[in-house]
């Protein structure tokens, strides 16, 4: 793992923790988004990660232009690797989330009237970008960043790929001996967490090597969950609101009430107008913060919905915050 540029010991972690994912089909896995400067060896780090489970004949490709290329994509190898992203559109946000978790397609075989053809996948996909913009946030439970350094001495494609092919074979070798340890290991399953096959992964390779997969992996999620606060302005317009509410306490209005009352908070004195595309209606404003659920229960705000004899209603709850999660220093 020397030869990629991970900017720390804990990148490092991951990386491997993944790699072990990838070898057993029944753990569906993040998909690792190599990012960090123009000249950190992104795509050559994203190569190296591939071929490591698909051999030397694995490589990087552009991101499909629609979900039916995706598939046929993803039907090409075990490790889907989509090189220098720059924009995830909404419909390949979802596709990625499907490829991650799992799903299936179906349409009507070719030259038939009535036959169907059905595709089911659900395979390991791998990331790398300087910088992918907004990330959703059913996106963002499914990333595993891999952030990269500059290398402070450059070489050659040719030296860096023999000395590769050189030492693939032991690091297959150790990979597979390392995976079968953690496999053995018993540990607890960490039940706060959406991927929970593999938080159970990094807390059984914690148990075999003494690591810290699992606090990193806890802190990646955070530091994704800050970035899909920065690009959206509700979510930061709905914990700017939820600093006046008392730890513990609650408030439930109409999804009209909240739309005028966040809408309000948003223009200000200024009276500066709502952003392109955000909600404007109370339906609209329900949908966005359902969809913002996980991200803003991270930062202890929960918003639920119901309905009384009254009408339906949302319900924006601080919580106090939880206890520190007990990690052992790894590094």
């Amino acid at each position: 793992m020397r030869l990629c540029n991970f900017a720390n010991a804990e990148t490092e972690c991951l990386a491997i923790a993944w790699l072990t994912g990838c070898l057993g089909p029944s753990v569906p896995v993040p998909a690792p988004f190599l990012t960090g400067p123009q000249g950190a060896g992104k795509s050559t780090g994203g190569r190296m990660l591939t071929r490591i489970i698909e051999g030397m004949s694995g490589d990087l490709r552009r991101a499909p232009k629609d979900e039916e290329s995706l598939i046929a994509a993803v039907a090409a190898g075990w490790v889907t690797a989509l090189d220098n992203l720059s924009h995830v559109t909404p419909d390949l946000s979802d596709a990625m989330c499907c490829i991650v978790t799992g799903a299936e397609s179906v349409k009507r075989a070719l030259f038939t009237d009535g036959d169907v053809f059905r595709v089911g996948y659900r395979r390991p996909l791998l990331l790398t970008g300087i910088d992918v913009g907004v990330i959703r946030p059913d996106l963002a439970d499914r990333l595993l960043p891999l952030r990269l350094e500059r290398p402070s001495v450059r070489r050659t494609e040719a030296e860096l790929w023999a000395e590769y092919a050189e030492v693939l074979p032991v690091v297959l070798g150790s990979l597979l001996d390392l995976t079968v340890k953690v496999r053995a290991v018993k540990a607890e399953t960490p039940t706060d967490l959406r991927l929970a096959d593999f938080a159970h992964l990094c807390a059984q390779f914690d148990a075999a090597t003494g690591l810290g997969a699992l606090t990193a992996y806890r802190a990646s999620l955070d530091d994704l969950n800050d970035d899909v606060i920065e690009g959206d302005l509700l979510a930061q317009t709905v914990l700017r609101h939820a600093e006046t509410i008392e730890p513990g306490g609650a408030q439930r209005m109409t999804s009209t009430e909240w739309l005028s009352c966040l809408s309000s908070l948003y223009s200000g004195d200024d009276c500066r107008p709502l952003p392109k595309g955000g909600p404007t209606t109370g339906k609209v404003l329900s949908d966005r913060l359902k969809r913002l659920q996980p991200t803003l229960a991270a930062r202890c705000v929960l918003v639920d919905s119901g309905r009384t004899s009254a009408g339906r209603y949302l319900e924006m709850t601080r919580t106090l915050p939880p206890a520190p999660h007990e990690q052992a220093r790894a590094f």
